[in-house]
């Protein structure tokens, strides 16, 4: 039944199934941005002359870069509506990627890598603006789901992209193609995207954005569940900066044989993203997240206790693989319950949420490469993040008065 409170339910079933695709594929830019160079690594470090360290921090300035892009778009798009931020956000992707591509050095690479990130913020934080402005609840979960099938071939397609890529053109070939992407996006907002926000619902509650995150942070829950989804994020980015180095240095894979493990490891993520969704319904997702942090952990220590013990290659490999499964289980559980009771400020809501996994992540995501690239340090890690994601589960956000979900 159509009501006034889900606008989505107007759809038909044609146009609902192009805003999937549609959706799910300006979501899929910022994690494009991000894999699709991480086969490169060992060959920006012999191109530049740089440490391994140098190269990791290019990803942290991009995950910084990503973050600081969805603090100033989310606001805006609750004011001025969702297409114009999200054209203006992509043009920078464009520029900057190009600007990557062009550069000989690992500062002017830096420099465009956090232009980048700022850039494909518009993508991830419009898109889930767009989904609230549309859907609430269970509908909102379901659409959330179907879009994550989408966006969740990019962390599969992009390093085995990139590994490809890097068979056929030097590494800077690898931005001229996410500028190419970044077209491809301005195109469709052009041509297919709709404006989901009336200009009556623009800024109607007439606060500034100031007062906006005001309200956000007053919000415990959401204070917590902020600071769940950064430590989650920073510990599956403690995989993603330090996986390259890992598999290629230490234990000898090909950019191609490396590409298609980092595939087989995001299968982990899509998969816990949908059976999390459909448990949604029948299991309130503040204990799908207890349950997963409890995993995750376990699984962090069982990488390191395996390198210790010398198990090798698939000491590390098969519990990699179920913490990230870990990892696909909670993204869900957070977007639904951080804006279910924010549809005023959802862009706002969807920049914060953003801004913190991004930023725990480029905070986080360095600390591997100071301690050395090990197993045991990678698990370490993220051991260490889910651990201080469990006790911000239990003290702050505090899963017995998390409301249920309409």
């Amino acid at each position: 039944m159509t009501t006034a409170s889900n606008p989505g339910d107007l759809l038909s079933p044609r146009r609902r199934l192009l805003y999937i695709f549609l959706l799910g594929a300006l979501t899929a830019l910022g994690p494009f941005t991000i894999d699709l160079y991480l086969p490169a690594f060992p060959a920006l470090e012999a191109s530049l002359g740089v440490t391994e360290a140098q190269v990791q921090l290019t990803l942290a300035g991009t995950t910084l870069g990503f973050a600081f892009g969805q603090l100033v778009v989310g606001p805006f798009s609750d004011k001025f509506g969702r297409r114009n931020p999200l054209i203006m956000a992509t043009a920078l992707h464009i520029a900057a990627s190009i600007g990557a591509a062009l550069s000989t050095d690992i500062t002017t690479l830096g420099i465009f890598r956090v232009l980048m990130g700022v850039g494909a913020a518009g993508g991830g934080v419009v898109a889930m603006a767009m989904v609230r402005d549309l859907f609430s609840g269970y509908a909102m979960v379901k659409m959330f789901s179907r879009m994550a099938l989408v966006n969740g071939l990019a962390p599969i397609l992009a390093p085995v992209i990139g590994s490809q890529l890097l068979l056929v053109m030097p590494w800077p070939g690898i931005f001229v193609f996410l500028a190419s992407y970044g077209t491809l996006v301005i195109v469709a907002a052009l041509v297919l995207v709709r404006e989901t926000l009336p200009p009556e619902k623009r800024g109607q509650s007439g606060m500034t954005a100031r007062q906006r995150y005001r309200v956000l942070f007053s919000d415990r829950i959401f204070v917590g569940l902020l600071m769940v989804a950064g430590l989650n994020f920073g510990g599956l980015f403690t995989y993603l900066s330090a996986s390259p180095f890992l598999f290629q240095g230490v234990f000898g894979f090909s950019a191609q044989e490396y590409g298609l493990l980092f595939g087989i490891n995001s299968l982990g993520i899509v998969a816990g993203v949908q059976t999390s969704s459909r448990l949604i319904r029948r299991v309130p997702p503040q204990w799908i997240l207890a349950a997963a942090t409890a995993w995750m952990f376990l699984m962090a220590l069982l990488i390191v206790v395996f390198d210790l013990l010398g198990f090798g290659l698939w000491g590390v490999m098969v519990p990699l693989w179920f913490y990230i499964l870990g990892t696909g289980f909670m993204f869900p559980c957070v977007q639904v319950l951080a804006l279910a009771n924010h549809a005023s400020q959802a862009g706002t809501a969807a920049s914060l949420l953003g801004a913190a996994t991004f930023m725990m992540a480029g905070l986080i995501s360095p600390v591997v490469g100071w301690l050395g690239i090990t197993s045991t340090s990678m698990g370490g890690v993220q051991a260490v993040c889910i651990l201080l994601a469990m006790a911000a589960l239990w003290l702050v956000v505090r899963p017995r008065t998390v409301p249920a979900i309409s």
